[in-house]
């Protein structure tokens, strides 16, 4: 997470102290305002479970509970992180907020008569009161109540709930749409499983269809100082003035890696705003690795303190406690990026000038965190696409790409790719739906139209939501396409790969590619097979292949 400057004062904390006891002015409140009579009702033990409060606070505020869901699963992956703000002071599941440009928590507060405190802290009371702050937005849309049944009316509300406006409101609100679209399902802290089932969505953008045009990918010269972005994929959201320094007083001789301990766009909001006198250069999103560029290479980012004025900053998506953030194509992505930083300003690439945010001069923070992959993330900046192939890293967790993917198709994990994406997962599905008869244009790793064309067109013929969003189902059905041959523990061969990068997907686990059905195999097709209700035999039979086929 960034670091400003070291000239520069608390005055960010002295404005969000303020804003913690300073009382929401002019919001309204919606309808069915709630009380703390209105509280989901506590079980005989004093807890609530999370999938109890999900629904009670649907219910009392007239949000579509996987809507609900969706939008704190894009915010936090669920985790509250025992009330801990993240770097744009938001708490708790929902993330709600208290900064100058954003006072959802003040909002929730005021909507829902709960103290600041326990809207902070309590995960039920959090989840109600990102409840009420989305039927805010609601009746401010004047979304009646029939149109409050219709997930799809909801999309220019959980773009307002973004905190942010244009582009960056309408990529927000995609992701929530992507989530319902292909489903998920997650494991909150003390093991608790909450789902969303997918389903085929239309969202009404209104306002926001005239923002969806293509963003500029390649941008051009400013002034005779070069261009902004390194890499063609790159976007371009300013921070404020008042968010870094223009010009440098040293040499750029490092890249500095950090952890934004908050969501992707939020993070970029928050770089935004005049008060927060924290930035970084670059900022990569878990999901697909999409990276945005907030600060010129050659202006002073305010990240790490006394490296600020030679230092690079690129910030990932995510909870440094939490390793389901850090996903293969984040990896990739940013690697891919530091890699071409370091090319284009002749620093080593090595550890000794790739450092994490914890190992720079005059740092309190900890970021990346014990669960930052370094050995994979160094293979990937040194040119090595199969970086952790097969192995374990330091954490016990699985690496990168799985063994036996020298044919581009075997990833330890298969993250949504949407149009606009780029790197090797973009080139396998291009592979993919070209091997099965689908025109995705070259294999080049780019998912433009031709790309996005042959993926709705995939996913309507095998009966899949035709978003033209690759997410589980849709890769599950293109892995495990081809011939239905009974599998068990001892065969091998090309079959079994195949099967393993079904389950890879499908499971949103890793099982290694390496084409031998062995104990760790069987027990991912168990997994399946309890998931879909088949025959619990570990024998990857016709019947499992039907559903892998499916996309189920």
């Amino acid at each position: 997470m960034p670091r400003r400057a070291a000239a520069h004062t608390g005055r960010r904390a002295s404005v969000l102290a303020a804003l913690a006891v300073t009382a929401l002015s002019a919001t309204g409140t919606p309808a069915a305002a709630a009380t703390a009579a209105h509280l989901p009702a506590t079980p005989a033990d004093g807890r609530h479970t999370m999938n109890q409060a999900f629904v009670q606070a649907a219910g009392r505020f007239d949000v579509p509970r996987d809507l609900l869901a969706a939008v704190g699963y894009g915010e936090t992956h669920l985790d509250g992180h025992t009330g801990q703000p993240s770097q744009a002071n938001g708490y708790g599941v929902m993330h709600l907020a208290s900064n100058p440009a954003n006072r959802s928590l003040e909002k929730a507060a005021a909507i829902t008569g709960e103290p600041l405190s326990r809207l902070r802290r309590d995960t039920a009371v959090n989840i109600l009161g990102g409840a009420a702050v989305l039927r805010s937005y609601a009746d401010r849309l004047g979304l009646d109540g029939d149109e409050r049944d219709d997930i799809d009316a909801w999309y220019p509300a959980v773009a307002q709930y973004s905190g942010t406006t244009g582009r960056a409101a309408t990529r927000y609100a995609d992701t929530v749409y992507a989530f319902l679209t292909h489903g998920f399902a997650a494991t909150v802290p003390g093991g608790e499983q909450i789902s969303v089932t997918a389903r085929p969505v239309a969202p009404r953008k209104g306002a926001h269809s005239a923002t969806v045009a293509p963003e500029k990918r390649t941008l051009p010269a400013t002034a005779g100082r070069g261009p902004i972005t390194p890499t063609p994929s790159a976007l371009w959201v300013p921070a404020d003035a008042h968010n870094f320094t223009v010009g440098r007083t040293a040499r750029i001789d490092k890249v500095i890696i950090h952890v934004t301990q908050g969501s992707y766009t939020g993070s970029i909001k928050w770089f935004q705003d005049p008060t927060a006198e924290v930035s970084a250069h670059y900022v990569v999103r878990s999901s697909d690795g999409q990276v945005t560029q907030t600060v010129r290479d050659s202006d002073t980012a305010y990240h790490a303190k006394e490296a600020n004025s030679s230092a690079l900053g690129i910030e990932h998506e995510g909870y440094i406690d939490d390793p389901s953030w850090f996903t293969d194509t984040m990896y990739r992505a940013s690697a891919a990026l530091t890699s071409a930083l370091c090319d284009k300003y002749g620093i080593p690439k090595d550890r000794a000038h790739i450092i994490g945010h914890s190992e720079a001069p005059g740092t309190d923070h900890t970021d990346p965190g014990r669960y930052w992959d370094w050995n994979r993330y160094m293979g990937f900046v040194e040119g090595d696409s199969s970086s952790g192939n097969g192995g374990s890293n330091s954490n016990g967790t699985s690496g990168g790409s799985t063994s036996g993917s020298s044919d581009g198709l075997g990833f330890a994990s298969y993250p949504l790719l949407q149009s606009g994406a780029s790197g090797a997962q973009v080139t396998a599905v291009q592979q993919l739906l070209s091997t099965q008869g689908f025109t995705a244009g070259a294999a080049d790793g780019s998912f433009g139209a031709a790309t996005l064309s042959a993926v709705k067109a995939y996913q309507t013929t095998r009966g899949l939501p035709a978003g033209g969003i690759v997410g589980p189902k849709t890769w599950t059905a293109l892995l495990s396409a081809g011939s239905t041959p009974t599998l068990r523990q001892g065969d091998s061969g090309a079959d079994v790969k195949r099967l393993q990068r079904s389950l890879t997907a499908a499971l949103g686990t890793t099982v290694d590619a390496v084409g031998t059905f062995g104990p760790v195999t069987a027990k991912a097709v168990r997994t399946y097979q309890t998931r879909q209700g088949l025959a619990v035999t570990g024998i990857a039979s016709s019947n499992t292949w039907a559903a892998l086929h499916a996309g189920r």
